[in-house]
């Protein structure tokens, strides 16, 4: 799978910050994630490489004539003419050093911004030095230079200074890191292609977190499995889970920027709850992209792109997978016998296309999440394992609000958003509002309610502010509400 993150690698536009008077260190990449006859969709992540926390930002660029934005996400954005405009949202307008934040738009047209410039400098952080500012006679890179230093041929320590940065650019350097991860560190991942299994089972805190960040250009590729695993899956010497990036037992972490691709599963959460995962880019896994699995609970993953799942089994590649399956309760059910991956938000991410199950499985016993703000295109689904429809509730009390839902050909697509009720209780208590639904012609409903007879006391409910346009049906098969 190697020659996938070589594409990657070459259709990156990489940014770098040669002039620290740019925008106090920050740049602005170009990242396209996906493209399709007549459009692409894309997102600019920016990187502070500077010393201090950039509090607000402001994107602009021009399109060619005949080429449009024709939405976008995590971000306000202004247009005249054919020059655009986009400032940060009120929830990602903080970038400390070192870290990163996106958001991305979609493009009608074939043509590239141009002009790009970020809080007034070029995106790329060259150009001339601003009037009121001397040009430094000397560069910087926004990622540090291959070090010099070999690698260390002594056992890592079992705990690392806290609050320090841990500057990694080998997939030796990032495992040594990951072990000996401590709260209130930060990883930062300089760019290139990471090969290996990347495991923690170190704990971050409320009050200090642990932080692994680098540019979309960081890549984690997990060629495993490999060995003999346990018959549920645990961190177990001489075995690789072929996970891209594995979190077990480990609360209390950020996860932002990089990319995981061409592993087995893309990033595994057990038993780690509050942890977020911000401005990733998950592609070319065999199975599902991101799992809250184990009780993992009190998550988020925001601003993230996914796309080209369950190359191996396309039944599990669902984008965003939250808690267990039933049958699999033995295994992860290690909160009263069920998984409560609960109250996790799914916020302002593009999942597909080629997402091969659904783009969120929500799963029996969990409750309380928030899906908000997403763009859901479905092409490719497969319809394999039921996975038909962008979103699957069969858990209790979810928001779903504000999303963007297409489908197109290929793929097998029955629904826009479904109910099950698989386990006695749930799938109920559902919400449904400010949804836009495009089901290309072939969907039956925006949102099918299997059964209301098990919901008696808590039902789903469909706002009349959800919108449908292409569907075989209509907006729902129960009554609206207002």
């Amino acid at each position: 799978m190697a020659a996938g993150a070589a594409g990657l690698a070459a259709a990156l536009a990489v940014s770098a910050a040669p002039f620290a008077w740019a925008a106090g260190g920050l740049t602005a990449s170009l990242v396209k994630a996906s493209t399709w006859p007549g459009g692409y969709g894309a997102d600019y992540v920016l990187t502070n490489g500077g010393t201090a926390a950039v509090t607000t930002w402001t994107v602009e660029f021009d399109l060619p004539t005949g080429t449009s934005v024709s939405n976008s996400w995590s971000s306000v954005r202004t247009q005249s003419g054919q020059h655009y405009r986009f400032t940060n949202a009120g929830y990602n307008g903080t970038i400390a050093p070192g870290g990163s934040e996106s958001f991305g738009f979609n493009v009608s047209g074939a043509g590239n911004p141009t002009n790009c410039t970020v809080n007034g400098n070029p995106c790329s952080g060259g150009g001339p030095a601003p009037t009121t500012t001397a040009a430094p006679t000397t560069t910087a890179p926004t990622t540090p230079p291959p070090t010099t230093t070999p690698p260390p041929t002594t056992t890592p320590p079992t705990t690392a200074p806290p609050g320090t940065t841990v500057n990694v650019s080998t997939a030796a350097q990032l495992q040594a890191a990951l072990a000996a991860a401590a709260p209130g560190q930060t990883i930062q991942l300089a760019a290139g292609t990471y090969r290996g299994s990347f495991l923690t089972t170190r704990a971050g805190t409320a009050a200090s977190r642990v932080t692994l960040t680098g540019p979309r250009e960081a890549v984690l590729v997990n060629g495993g499995p490999a060995g003999t695993g346990p018959s549920c899956p645990a961190p177990t010497a001489g075995w690789d889970s072929g996970y891209g990036l594995w979190l077990f037992d480990a609360p209390y972490w950020n996860l932002t920027g990089f990319t995981v691709a061409e592993s087995k599963k893309g990033i595994v959460l057990d038993n780690s709850h509050h942890v977020t995962i911000d401005g990733v880019y998950v592609h070319h896994t065999e199975d599902e992209a991101v799992h809250f699995r184990r009780s993992s609970a009190d998550g988020i993953i925001r601003n993230s792109v996914i796309t080209d799942t369950g190359l191996a089994q396309p039944g599990y590649g669902e984008g965003v997978y939250l808690g267990s399956a039933q049958s699999n309760f033995g295994c992860h059910g290690n909160s009263g016998g069920m998984d409560r991956s609960d109250r996790v938000q799914v916020l302002n991410n593009r999942i597909g296309p080629r997402v091969t199950a659904e783009h969120v499985d929500i799963k029996e016993g969990t409750e309380g999440g928030v899906i908000r703000g997403n763009t859901f295109d479905g092409q490719g689904i497969s319809g394999v394992n039921s996975g038909d429809s962008w979103v699957d509730a069969k858990g209790n009390g979810y928001l779903v609000e504000g999303n963007t839902g297409t489908f197109r050909a290929p793929g097998t697509f029955a629904n826009g958003y479904e109910t099950h009720n698989l386990l006695t209780g749930y799938g109920c208590g559902n919400v449904w509002r400010g949804n836009t639904s495009d089901l290309g012609g072939v969907g039956r409903y925006a949102v099918n309610v299997s059964s209301t007879s098990k919901c008696p006391a808590n039902p789903n409910v469909v706002h009349a502010s959800n919108t449908v346009t292409n569907a075989v049906n209509g907006l729902t098969n129960i009554a609206v509400t207002p």
